[in-house]
């Protein structure tokens, strides 16, 4: 066996495979530049480095279950809603979500509000947030199942945790009475220590009408709203303004 293989053979053993991948050039460099031994391991290090924070985000990225459209640098002004530009940049610097402040989008269907949560929870997972995206069905289910399945549980501990999580379509249909009591206690839990993004086409004095309980609603909406920028997005349903047709006309 060579010394090549033998690194090889180090590096599966203790994982450091964004170092395997890169010593042969690193190695070439150095021996071209004269670096010394230890600016050739500080780069090798960094190169493992930088391995391990693309594969980090890229799991995230999965495990955050984004929608397939959820880049906010496609977004498209449009002038007949609350959302300037302006306000877009200010939300993407996420001091918000550092002060545990929430955001609810409220508005029809079609207007843009899942694409700009999703776009937001993907600018904080960029910058190293643990943020999710889950519907409000996905949420309710979740609950449900937590103490049964493992699954469940895992996404439940993983959701504890969480910097950031958005809920979307929350209120789009009635709540069971015992549903409803977990949805408040999962965010009365959390509500402290994570930032929430809720979007939603009902207003707050319609949520005790999905919910079939006025005192449970007042005290959810009191948690989220206690620290809350509620921004409200009008016009036509881009997906109507959009519409595709089978014979293109």
């Amino acid at each position: 066996m060579n010394q090549k293989q033998q690194i090889d053979l180090y590096c599966r053993r203790y994982k450091i495979m964004g170092m395997a991948a890169q010593i042969d050039e690193t190695a070439k460099e150095a021996q071209e530049q004269q670096l010394s031994y230890m600016t050739f391991l500080l780069q090798l290090f960094e190169k493992e480095g930088l391995h391990r924070d693309i594969q980090a985000k890229e799991r995230q990225l999965k495990i955050a279950r984004l929608p397939k459209r959820s880049n906010l640098d496609e977004y498209e002004d449009r002038p007949d809603n609350d959302l300037s530009r302006q306000r877009i940049n200010t939300l993407r610097e996420l001091g918000w979500l550092d002060q545990l402040y929430n955001v609810i989008l409220m508005g029809p269907s079609g207007v843009g509000k899942t694409f700009l949560a999703a776009g937001l929870c993907a600018d904080a997972i960029e910058k190293g947030y643990r943020a999710y995206f889950r519907t409000m069905e996905d949420i309710v289910n979740m609950l449900k199942m937590k103490d049964f399945a493992r699954s469940s549980m895992a996404e439940y501990k993983r959701l504890a945790k969480a910097n950031l999580i958005v809920i979307d379509d929350i209120m789009l249909f009635p709540v069971e009475k015992n549903h409803a009591v977990n949805l408040f206690n999962f965010i009365n839990q959390t509500y402290e220590n994570t930032s929430f993004i809720i979007t939603t086409n009902k207003m707050p004095a319609e949520w005790a009408k999905m919910l079939d309980d006025e005192v449970l609603a007042t005290a959810l909406l009191d948690r989220l709203l206690f620290r809350c920028e509620v921004v409200s997005l009008s016009g036509k349903s881009y997906r109507m303004e959009n519409r595709k047709t089978i014979f293109g006309t």
